[in-house]
């Protein structure tokens, strides 16, 4: 399974970027995306950015990559799920019922 991660863009010639996550540095295509800025926050899959991602977002992707490494080792997670818990789940706009 493959998985995209939140990276932060350290330096960029705008066709590639240095992006660093946790202490690791990865190389990363940014072609798909418009000349995104040192220190935007990116998603990135497959040694590709392939979208810009705000704060608030990058920290919920971290937190579920977080929670599911909890629960498979058997760790409370539910805290990492915080922005899920006491509410009904909803499908996105594009997928409800006109």
């Amino acid at each position: 399974m493959c998985l995209g991660v939140p990276m932060t863009i350290v330096e960029t010639d705008g066709m590639s970027a240095l992006c660093e996550r946790r202490g690791e540095q990865r190389l990363v295509s940014v072609l798909l995306l418009d000349r995104p800025p040192v220190g935007a926050q990116v998603l990135v899959f497959i040694d590709s950015a392939v979208r810009l991602l705000d704060a608030v977002e990058a920290e919920q992707i971290d937190n579920a990559i977080d929670g599911l490494a909890a629960a498979c080792n058997g760790e409370s997670f539910e805290h990492l799920f915080a922005d899920l818990i006491d509410r009904e789940p909803q499908l996105p706009p594009h997928l409800r019922q006109s």
